[in-house]
């Protein structure tokens, strides 16, 4: 591996190799187990719903379940801990789009685009709300977004995008410079409303504890290794506690293996990586401006996401979209060093006047993505489990949306949610192996060419676009 020259050489030499959000004191102390919290042997435990999963999605899912019935006796099972996984290791971009941005929302449902924009700016004003009456500590705060280009073609990307009535603001070079001083931009969008920044591990640990505090029962390292029927309910068996049965099941599992087998080939685990900064000096963030402190993305199709935390550190990521032949997530894939190299490298490219920064942490995560880069929702079991699952990126707001579904899917009731056709449809799954990796990697192939060649997309891609299909992180 070639050593990296100029400024990014040695910034990466302290890196801790362990996620920021979760390095903190204040983690809260794990919870006991399922067999560990004083039952009665291995005798079964009961409830009236089972969450099967403690990222935003399950979280959502309890917190919403207990809200809306005190009543139900709700109980959420993690294998690990509360937020470990890409709830708590992502940038923190709480976006209020249900359809991972507005193009691609258009394409795939023109006729209810506009109601999904509703619904999605409505679920973020919920998040809010929600932070603000459960005094969530987590950061929340609604700066907007802002997308940049770095390529000409990109300029009227964006310029189209302003015309379709999504974006707020066109900056040109000079007006998005002076809003964030990088040489790379050559034109940029402003978003205001659209989205916050948010510390994701903060909450996803808050929202524990507001389920806590309505009387949810949330247990940790408690693996569920499978669902069968049971009377009228389901039975979960649990790799070392005892056997859980419930009326109902809400599953939050994401990238990991779904326990609907079924769906299983409508997801792929895709490896996202992560740079954090030391905190800037104040003269060193005057050096770049952002006072918005909005987040940014740039408009590439392998893209860069950043935005500065409550302490003026910068995360920096994106770019690369790792996936691994056999579907597998694996703790050994969260460290990947010609990644980390190469996103220093832009970093400094980026912003040249950051020279001697160096980078605290080092990650990386799975992601599940599908073919139509947004989540998708469904039941089994005749109604008696519902999940959401390919959020692709853009789960941290969409994930309260997608528990609303699943709740709305358990209880078989006609909302404006489920009449939705993005509910009652399901993306095309991708292949089996080695069909997968294969496609994949051509598809990854061919997006950074056209990134190469003015956006210009060959055969493959086009293939692809006709079919509805793709690939994303």
């Amino acid at each position: 591996m070639a050593l990296l020259g100029g400024p990014a050489a040695g910034a990466l030499a302290a890196a801790a190799p362990s996620v920021f959000w979760l390095d903190r004191a204040d983690r809260p102390a794990p919870r006991p187990r399922l067999d560990d919290g004083g039952q009665d042997g291995r005798a079964d435990v009961t409830a009236d719903l089972v969450v099967v999963g403690g990222g935003y999605t399950g979280l959502w899912t309890a917190l919403l379940a207990k809200e809306a019935d005190p009543a139900r006796d709700v109980l959420l099972l993690e294998a690990g801990r509360i937020g470990w996984a890409a709830s708590g290791r992502n940038g923190g971009f709480c976006s209020a789009s249900l359809t991972h941005g507005e193009a691609n929302g258009r394409e795939r449902w023109p006729a209810e685009y506009e109601q999904l924009h509703r619904l999605g700016l409505a679920n973020l004003d919920a998040i809010e709300s929600t932070v603000q009456r459960h005094g969530i500590e987590c950061d929340f705060r609604r700066t907007g977004e802002l997308t940049v280009a770095t390529a000409p073609h990109q300029v009227e990307w964006l310029r189209e995008e302003v015309g379709s009535g999504g974006a707020t603001r066109f900056l040109d070079r000079d007006a998005i410079r002076a809003e964030l001083d990088s040489p790379t931009y050559l034109a940029g969008v402003h978003s205001p409303d659209e989205t916050a920044m948010v510390d994701p591990a903060r909450l996803a640990w808050g929202l524990a504890a507001a389920a806590e505090s309505l009387g949810v029962r949330i247990v940790e390292g408690t693996k569920v290794t499978g669902l069968q029927r049971d009377g009228a309910g389901m039975r979960l068996r649990t790799e070392q506690g005892p056997d859980v049965r419930a009326a109902r099941v809400a599953l939050g599992t994401n990238a990991f293996p779904s326990l609907v087998r079924r769906t299983r080939l409508h997801t792929v685990p895709v490896y996202d990586y992560v740079l954090m900064t030391e905190p800037l000096s104040d003269q060193q963030l005057a050096s770049i401006g952002w006072r918005s402190r909005a987040g940014v993305g740039d408009m590439a199709n392998q893209f860069h996401y950043y935005r500065l935390t409550d302490d003026n550190r910068v995360l920096w990521g994106g770019y690369d979209a790792i996936y691994h032949l056999g579907r597998r997530v694996r703790p050994s894939r969260d460290q990947r060093p010609q990644t980390f190299e190469r996103l220093a490298a832009h970093f400094f490219e980026t912003f040249p006047q950051l020279e001697g920064l160096r980078f605290t942490h080092r990650w990386g995560g799975a992601i599940d993505t599908c073919t139509r880069f947004c989540a998708f929702y469904g039941s089994a079991f005749d109604g008696r489990v519902a999940y959401a699952l390919g959020y692709t990126g853009l789960g941290v707001g969409a994930s309260r949306f997608g528990a609303a579904v699943t709740l709305d899917l358990l209880d078989g009731a006609d909302t404006e949610r489920t009449r939705l056709q993005m509910v009652r449809e399901k993306p095309l799954p991708f292949p089996p192996e080695p069909l997968a990796y294969a496609g994949i990697q051509l598809t990854r192939w061919s997006l950074a060419r056209a990134d190469e060649n003015a956006g210009r997309r060959n055969a493959w891609l086009r293939t692809l676009d006709r079919l509805g299909l793709g690939f994303d992180s």
